[in-house]
């Protein structure tokens, strides 16, 4: 066994593990940060099972047969012995693909081939040994699989193209005919671990993709292991598409015992930014209580906190420890929700990508269109919803957030102040509609202070901003504007708690961004950029 601290430097899955984005590769060092989760007993366990399966480097258990050799050395002196153990009986992998089975079985046996002439095991009788794969097909209804929610569009392909049709979520723990996933290796695991695929692309607009990472921790945790630990992305804080109810299973789930959590993956994984962060987790079937906490940023350690996942009066995951003192104390004055003058998506019906509209005003159409790219007019009939808006003042907002990750967030992109006669396409959210300009602008001044983007920051964590994302900002009095010395006065907040605040949240620079029509020159054109 050729797998000492000193013989693979460097190490090729440290390289590898900066190749995607999508399906991502774990490097080795943060493997055994995972790993250091898990009682330090189980390596001294010789009866312990391990499962991951979701292989795609083979590095979790390559790391935890290292762990293991160690840990067994006084239990089974001769080493090959020892080594035939483990991997035998010890550790158990499904991969993901089949390439990736091929490359975990030469990272963990040294050989693509189990029992192959340079495995460093000598008891396996086949070529896959524990590290298995199987191909599958999806199970199509109605355009997409009963187990996975695949695009029949996207992923119904020829035999000699992948199907990512995962082994381990396209089982069902309770059909009759289908396999089930205990069955596949018929066996109780102690330990579940991995680092799941991440998304498939749902076939919709601009290739966006469904998440697919919870359907593994949903899957591992009807295992009823004694322990569950994966590395994922912490969108499923806030939930969102599909993930509603994973986030609310998983923020009452008192087995959690700890989690550690990446606001910028760069912390996690050099070189790549999944936005809203990462985060991984020990999951232990005999705790039952408060989670310990612990936020990374700009490579530092926070200090780890325990505390309850689920706030009193929250349904998303607070990330930040530091915050919450500060959002007890502005739910402390149970003040409205500003998400209640926040629209929907698609305020007035129109998609992002529609297109009948006119790059200049004429009689038929003429109530200005905000939308990505030029502006444009169109006609009242053409509003599909809300047309008692359109001669009202109203605050835009873009609903998708600038930039990336990094500290100190912006969070949102500048508002715009618009006037009467104008609508917005699902670029944009509306905030309002107001009775004067004056008003709008007050907003503006909210929306522009840290503070404001503090509390959105909370929820945000992915680059869209939905109506839900503002629901821990607080409604003020918009007959008079507000800056952060007016907030933070109002709520109390301490030069500590300022502090931090403002060492996230960036200055918004030029926030008002005015409908630049004069009012009582309604043809007057508009600049397209705003």
């Amino acid at each position: 066994m050729n797998h000492s601290s000193d013989s693979y430097n460097p190490d090729v899955l440290t390289c590898l593990a900066n190749l995607s984005n999508d399906e991502v590769f774990t490097p080795p060092n943060l493997v055994n940060q995972i790993l250091d989760l898990l009682p330090s007993g189980l390596w001294g366990n010789k009866d312990a099972k391990f499962l991951d399966p979701v292989c795609k480097s083979g590095v979790f258990l390559r790391e935890i047969a290292k762990r293991l050799n160690a840990g067994l050395e006084k239990q089974i002196p001769d080493k090959q012995k020892r080594i035939n153990h483990i991997y035998k009986n010890q550790l158990y992998g499904i991969a993901i693909t089949e390439l990736t089975s091929l490359l975990s079985r030469r990272s963990v046996y040294c050989s693509k081939s189990a029992n192959g002439k340079y495995s460093v095991c000598e008891t396996f009788e086949d070529i896959q040994g524990n590290i298995i794969y199987k191909r599958l097909n999806h199970n199509w209804n109605n355009g997409k699989c009963t187990f996975c929610g695949a695009s029949k569009e996207v992923y119904d392909r020829e035999e000699s193209l992948e199907t990512y049709a995962y082994n381990f979520i396209h089982t069902d723990l309770s059909a009759v005919q289908t396999e089930k996933p205990e069955e596949i290796f018929n066996m109780k695991f102690d330990v579940i671990i991995g680092n799941p695929p991440y998304q498939l692309s749902d076939g919709g607009f601009d290739k966006s993709a469904s998440p697919i990472y919870h359907k593994f921790v949903e899957q591992a945790i009807k295992l009823n292991p004694r322990y569950l630990t994966m590395i994922i992305p912490a969108r499923w804080y806030s939930g969102g598409k599909g993930l509603d109810e994973f986030r609310s299973n998983m923020l009452n789930d008192k087995r959690i015992y700890e989690i550690h959590d990446f606001p910028e993956t760069s912390d996690c994984f050099p070189g790549l930014n999944i936005r809203g962060g990462v985060c991984y987790f020990l999951w232990d079937k005999e705790h039952n209580g408060d989670c310990k906490v612990t936020t990374y940023k700009n490579g530092n350690i926070g200090k780890t906190v325990e505390r309850p996942l689920l706030e009193k009066g929250s349904e998303v995951f607070v990330r930040y420890n530091e915050a919450i003192a500060i959002l007890r104390k502005v739910q402390k004055l149970k003040e409205d929700t500003f998400a209640k003058i926040v629209s929907s998506r698609k305020p007035f019906g129109l998609a992002t990508n529609f297109e009948d509209f006119s790059l200049k005003k004429t009689e038929k159409k003429g109530i200005l269109l905000y939308r990505f790219g030029n502006n444009g007019y169109i006609s009242t009939n053409q509003v599909e919803r809300n047309v008692e808006w359109i001669d009202k003042f109203k605050v835009i907002v873009p609903y998708a957030s600038p930039g990336g990750d990094s500290y100190p967030h912006q969070i949102l992109t500048n508002p715009i102040i618009a006037s009467p006669q104008t609508i917005c396409t699902e670029t944009y959210l509306l905030i309002g509609p107001f009775n004067s300009k004056s008003e709008c602008e007050n907003v503006v001044s909210y929306i522009s202070s840290r503070f404001f983007r503090f509390l959105v920051l909370l929820i945000k964590n992915t680059q869209h901003v939905t109506k839900s994302t503002y629901a821990f900002v607080p409604m003020q009095d918009f007959s008079e504007s507000w800056s952060d010395e007016k907030l933070y006065k109002k709520y109390g907040i301490t030069k500590d708690e300022i502090a931090f605040i403002e060492s996230m949240i960036r200055p918004m620079e030029n926030s008002l961004n005015f409908d630049s029509r004069d009012l009582d020159d309604f043809d007057e054109s508009i600049n397209s950029d705003k």
